[in-house]
């Protein structure tokens, strides 16, 4: 199975909306929280090329994007795949 991360913080719909699907496909992420900023964020902007919304979400390093970007790649049929 792949090795999945995925940056969200507190209360975020779009974080819970992630983790669900990434559930319903068996995976369990590892997940850091960055609702308070710090050196995870600061991590999470620069592996994702600035980009400063949650969730986003890495699969075996790779960059997906946010929840909208996995729910797109589930639909296309390319979510499996990564996670295979």
């Amino acid at each position: 199975m792949a090795k999945v991360e995925i940056y969200t913080k507190a209360f975020c719909p779009y974080c819970t909306r992630a983790l669900k699907l990434l559930a319903l496909k068996g995976v369990e992420p590892e997940q850091f929280d960055v609702t308070m900023g710090g050196p995870k964020k600061a991590e999470m902007v620069e592996r994702s090329g600035g980009r400063m919304t949650m969730p986003q979400v890495f699969i075996d390093g790779k960059h997906i994007g946010g929840s909208d970007d996995l729910a797109a790649l589930d639909a296309k049929g390319g979510l499996d795949a990564l996670l295979a």
